[in-house]
């Protein structure tokens, strides 16, 4: 069995302990053969619990304080203060944490949405979020640098990892009349496909907002759809029929 982790880094987070993790080195198998970190898959729960203690030891923190959230596609964001019950985190409806404990890896689970790490080293701050289509469209990427400017944030630096690029996003008219119907401008995010049909551009739309708030931040390039031995892919898993996926992991620690 594979055991050794891939761990992609970026170097405007290298002041971090941070990892975008492939799905490679994991104990699940089947369907969600290599790293699956999501407890809300089908996966066997110890298998899951197996793979996040893996992310953990690769962190340098303890497996109980990987912190993750229950994602929703929502704009919650969790700070994590020094007496944070991380127990009580795992269950809370968010899609963003933020801290400046040094105990603590932040974590957030994608399969094809953006997981986005940011930082202020200097500051002593980190924050981590899941930012789908609809998470950043309600504001979770704006909402995850003002809890990192509550603690003391000023030079905020950030990275998207692995997300499914354009060339794999076909999406409908509806789906580009949401963004349209916010901004105009956010036409330039799309572009006709094959089919005639809008080809979303994610990644590019989560720099906009990043860089928006002030942000410096980089996509590190790599898509989630193309490269099935590397990565989990939602939209990959749908297209060939399969029953569920596995959930790739994304941390950061001070």
């Amino acid at each position: 069995m594979q055991t050794t982790l891939e761990i992609l880094t970026h170097p405007l987070l290298s002041d971090t302990t941070h990892g975008f993790f492939t799905r490679k080195g994991g104990a699940s198998s089947g369907l969600f053969a290599g790293l699956n970190c999501g407890r809300r898959s089908t996966d066997q729960s110890d298998i899951v619990q197996v793979n996040r203690t893996r992310v953990a030891d690769a962190m340098g923190v303890r497996a109980g304080h990987l912190a993750t959230v229950r994602q929703v596609h929502s704009a919650d964001v969790v700070t994590l203060a020094e007496d944070t019950d991380l127990e009580a985190v795992r269950d809370t409806d968010a899609d963003g944490l933020v801290t400046a404990r040094r105990d603590v890896a932040l974590a957030v689970l994608t399969a094809d949405c953006q997981p986005i790490l940011l930082a202020d080293a200097g500051a002593g701050v980190v924050g981590a979020c899941h930012a789908g289509w609809r998470g950043a469209l309600n504001g979770v990427i704006e909402a995850t640098v003002a809890a990192m400017q509550a603690l003391g944030a000023r030079e905020i630096r950030a990275v998207i990892g692995p997300t499914i690029s354009q060339r794999a996003y076909e999406v409908g008219p509806d789906f580009m009349d949401n963004f349209l119907t916010e901004d105009a401008d956010s036409e330039r995010f799309f572009s006709g496909g094959p089919q005639g049909r809008p080809m979303f551009d994610l990644p590019a739309f989560g720099l906009s907002r990043l860089r928006a708030a002030g942000v410096e931040a980089e996509w590190s390039r790599h898509c989630t759809y193309s490269d099935p031995d590397r990565f989990f892919s939602y939209r990959r898993a749908t297209h060939e029929g399969q029953a569920d996926y596995g959930r790739l992991i994304s941390a950061i620690s001070l």
